[in-house]
């Protein structure tokens, strides 16, 4: 669990060491708590819309995210559902179908409706991944500030509802789950951080480089403690299903690199090539772990 974490404590560049720091053994709390649910269902929350894009889209980090996440768990006998805002709905659908997961539905509800749904669907665990979270002053910020409540609803709601157990992954500061850190860390830390710390907090976070690391990094952990859920999780950690997934969100959705502000298959200005050299260092600490029976 701590080489793959240690994995995911890469900076790209937003001055996020101490918030790594703050959140050191959230992989391995997060993982345990989820695979301490016999059969969990599983609800994930996502999507970041881009105002300023080339076009106005959804960001890449995500949805892909969000998909490659669903892929996994639905492979190893789990049942999952995706909630988002109408504007990126059709980039979450987008990667789901990519992924090969047409049955796996996604909510673009209120926060009220979206509860009830959930609560009906018999959600265990709430995934909150790269989802913008609400500020001290009750707005939603992009990592340039702005302000991005006109595009986006406060799932954040839906998040602590307190009907399901709640793990957050994020990677610069405004996302949900990262009121869990001390009190002025993020506004000490990261450019705008005052004015775009998230409050609303989470059992467990974990904080990544790049959130779509930290899909793989929970997929590999799980896989780690679960190893009757083991194969269908790593099937779902290959280069090319994740390639495949972005090209078809940013093709289809679409989606854009929230960073570059382009339509492309990048996450967070990294090309794929990056990415999936990340995802094989993931996998080889899997890897060389026994496989219990």
């Amino acid at each position: 669990m701590d080489a793959i974490e240690a994995l995911i404590h890469q900076d790209v560049g937003r001055n996020v060491q101490p918030l790594f720091a703050a959140a050191q053994g959230g992989l391995a709390r997060a993982a345990a708590a989820i695979a301490s649910t016999a059969s969990p269902k599983i609800g994930i929350i996502t999507g970041f819309f881009v105002p300023g894009g080339t076009p106005p889209a959804a960001e890449t980090d995500g949805p892909a995210a969000a998909a490659l996440l669903a892929l996994g768990l639905t492979r190893a006998g789990l049942t999952c559902r995706v909630l988002t805002d109408p504007p990126c709905r059709d980039a979450c659908q987008a990667a789901l179908n990519a992924a090969g997961l047409t049955d796996v539905p996604v909510d673009a509800l209120p926060p009220d409706e979206a509860i009830a749904v959930w609560r009906d669907a018999g959600i265990d665990w709430a995934i909150a991944i790269e989802r913008c979270g609400r500020a001290a002053d009750g707005t939603l910020r992009n990592m340039r500030g702005q302000d991005i409540g006109a595009h986006a609803s406060l799932l954040d709601d839906v998040f602590v509802a307190g009907l399901w157990g709640t793990v957050a992954i994020g990677d610069g500061g405004n996302e949900i789950g990262m009121g869990a850190l001390p009190p002025g860390l993020i506004a000490a830390t990261v450019a705008h951080g005052a004015a775009i710390a998230c409050v609303t907090p989470t059992d467990h976070l974990i904080v990544a480089g790049v959130s779509h690391w930290g899909a793989y990094a929970l997929l590999a952990a799980l896989a780690v403690v679960r190893p009757d859920w083991r194969q269908g999780l790593l099937s779902a950690l290959d280069p090319a299903t994740d390639r495949a997934i972005v090209d078809g969100l940013v093709a289809n959705g679409p989606a854009v690199d929230g960073v570059t502000l382009r339509r492309a298959a990048t996450i967070d200005g990294l090309d794929m090539d990056a990415h999936a050299e990340k995802l094989a260092e993931i996998v080889r600490c899997v890897l060389v772990q026994p496989n219990p029976r």
